[in-house]
């Protein structure tokens, strides 16, 4: 049973590190012969394709600092390598390395980046 959360705004929402937030495309019913599935049969595949709805900072780095030089201000700033995923983006994710949660009703998907096998740039969110 997924997580769930209502009452929640989407834009508050803050991913941690390398995680992507998916919406799921829709599933289909049929197969291209036109044989009807029955439900969960889709949930079941090894990848799954969705759109990416938000995107964590990235990789954090170590900031570098330099012992010879004292008089800089050595106040640790964390960097972050970003992610190749956009919001907007459709991908093709491994399912059984996402996690599944329900934010107001809609089912979502976090994803690890190593899970994403495949980047479609800039598709009409939720098509």
């Amino acid at each position: 049973m997924p997580l769930s959360i209502d009452n929640i705004n989407l834009a508050s929402v803050t991913l941690v590190g390398d995680r992507v937030l998916v919406k799921p495309k829709s599933e289909q019913d049929r197969t291209k012969t036109g044989l009807f599935l029955p439900p969960g049969v889709q949930e079941k595949e090894y990848a799954q394709a969705g759109y990416v709805v938000k995107v964590g900072p990235g990789y954090p780095i170590p900031a570098i600092t330099d012992p010879d030089e004292p008089w800089k201000d050595n106040k640790e700033q964390v960097k972050y390598v970003p992610l190749q995923p956009q919001e907007g983006d459709m991908v093709v994710y491994l399912q059984n390395s996402a996690w599944e949660v329900e934010l107001n009703g809609e089912k979502f998907f976090i994803v690890p980046h190593n899970a994403i096998l495949l980047i479609v740039g800039n598709q009409d969110l939720f098509r």
